[in-house]
């Protein structure tokens, strides 16, 4: 398998194809504003919501890069985690944004020349990689909350 087939094979996995481990967007199926909202009473937690902005602002950090535009990405990790305001739509505007990112990602990753793919594999297996944590901590968050299956079947 090429190292481009093998990245989009994982890119795929992070958003939508049941792999080893759910991906992202049915991790964030039906999600309610209370539910992206909610963090736990005790310890150190970001919400569903901090979470994709996070993940968002990575995504859209790389694409900048990969367009010559990345120029206004300059936030601190933390600061990445913020949203101005919460509402429903605003969720759904959110959401989408990441959804659109992550596609826009992957049809740079399907059109990248040789070279260009070779510069950039590391930025792409680091946002998988990132992906999955972060995948993993809204389940978790999620499963605390009682909005997702103790158990599942994907198969």
């Amino acid at each position: 398998m090429s190292i481009r087939n093998m990245l989009l094979q994982n890119w795929d996995f992070c958003m939508e194809e049941e792999g080893w481990y759910p991906p992202l967007q049915p991790a964030l199926k039906d999600v309610s504003l209370e539910q992206v909202l909610w963090k736990p009473a005790e310890g150190a937690a970001n919400s569903i919501w901090e979470n994709v902005q996070h993940l968002l602002y990575y995504k859209e950090r790389l694409l900048a890069r990969l367009r010559g535009t990345s120029d206004s990405f300059n936030l601190s990790n933390d600061e990445t985690f913020r949203f101005p305001v919460a509402s429903s739509e605003d969720w759904e505007y959110a959401k989408n944004e990441l959804f659109e990112a992550h596609a826009a990602l992957r049809s740079e990753l399907e059109r990248l020349p040789e070279d260009e793919l070779e510069a950039n594999s590391q930025h792409f297996l680091c946002l998988i990689t990132h992906d999955s944590y972060h995948t993993g901590q809204i389940v978790f968050l999620r499963k605390l909350q009682g909005s997702w299956p103790a158990t599942r079947s994907f198969e």
